[in-house]
């Protein structure tokens, strides 16, 4: 075994163990949760070690970095989430390779989503991205839809050729009333998620929850977690 292999996988098998003491302290069963690996800025030869040690959701939030990895990567078993800011103009690169978009928070993505992804006969899973920092704004500081917009968006895409609504996804808020309180907002997350079940009972994804505050997302119910430098290092700065 290579020594990028050994430090991944002993760094995998701390998040693991992370996850299930998580899970056992909640009361939930371990297959509650799902791990997705935050490939962003690591190279494809990472990405399939991760494959081999057993990961099966990756994510990346720059198309232009994650293109051409899902590419090099296309013949492994994996499922790539798109976590990022998406501009319409990057839409049918993404449209490309992403099974899961999981920062949806404007009509104008989802109208771009839906038609490309009737162009390429895919179906993408969206989630939405709720900025629980917006205030009385339409969108947070990182993007996301402010939660009195969340039940128009997701009638929106629940209706829209090409896409399925699998659910919510936040990142805890750095200001604003959640600030410091990763678990009261992924909380809030969880009644907003409640909300959106009762008009689209199969949209029960909740992503939620990093290297930091994985913990916290498990207590408050979230499905998947999103966790990056706790697996494959500190990143390296983008210049």
């Amino acid at each position: 075994m290579t020594d990028r292999k050994q430090e991944l996988a002993a760094n995998l098998a701390k998040v693991e163990e992370r996850i299930a003491a998580a899970c056992e302290a909640a009361g939930r069963r371990r297959d509650e949760v799902t791990l997705i690996v935050v490939t962003k800025t690591y190279p494809a030869d990472d990405v399939r070690v991760l494959s081999e040690l057993g990961v099966r959701h990756v994510a990346e939030n720059r198309d232009q970095d994650a293109a051409p990895k899902a590419a090099a990567c296309s013949d492994l078993p994996l499922s790539w989430h798109f976590v990022g800011q998406l501009q319409t103009n990057k839409v049918r690169s993404v449209v490309g390779y992403a099974d899961v978009v999981q920062s949806v928070d404007r009509a104008r993505l989802v109208a771009a989503l839906s038609k490309e992804a009737v162009r390429v006969g895919r179906e993408v899973g969206c989630l939405l991205q709720v900025a629980l920092d917006a205030g009385e704004s339409a969108r947070g500081e990182r993007g996301g839809v402010s939660p009195a917009g969340i039940e128009e968006l997701a009638d929106l895409v629940a209706r829209s050729e090409g896409l399925r609504l699998d659910g919510l996804m936040t990142v805890a808020p750095l200001t604003g009333e959640y600030a410091g309180r990763p678990q009261a907002a992924f909380e809030h997350l969880m009644d907003l998620s409640t909300c959106v079940r009762r008009a689209h009972p199969a949209a029960n994804m909740v992503s939620a929850g990093m290297s930091a505050d994985l913990e916290q997302a498990v207590a408050a119910g979230a499905t998947h977690v999103r966790v990056g430098t706790a697996v494959l290092g500190v990143r390296p700065r983008l210049g």
